[in-house]
């Protein structure tokens, strides 16, 4: 099982509503989460920084699935107004990833 991090940025004054949708994911993209082997899924944010925590077997399979899913479509549009553009991606990446340096069990 993979234990999978990465950061986003919102657009400067939408943190409460991007709260707000958190607090009432679509039951149909939870379970998309979930078909696609996902779980222990966490959102952190600290005004505009996001950082995102997840368990996952395979994170490149399971995000490709993901990509294809007409719910992840609708919930990515709903969503892109809360999103500010990507930035420092390194070849071949989907997101900013995270190099896990440190596990305590």
């Amino acid at each position: 099982m993979q234990r999978v991090a990465f950061c986003l940025r919102l657009k400067p004054g939408t943190g409460e509503d991007y709260d707000k949708a958190h607090a009432a994911v679509w039951p149909e993209m939870l379970a998309l989460l979930k078909r696609v082997g996902i779980s222990e899924y966490s959102i952190f944010r600290r005004d505009e920084l996001l950082f995102l925590y997840l368990h996952v077997e395979n994170f490149e399979e399971a995000w490709a699935e993901i990509e294809r899913d007409p719910v992840n479509t609708r919930w990515q549009q709903a969503m892109s107004a809360y999103f500010a553009p990507i930035e420092g991606l390194r070849p071949g990446e989907r997101f900013p990833m995270m190099r896990e340096v440190f596990y305590l069990k």
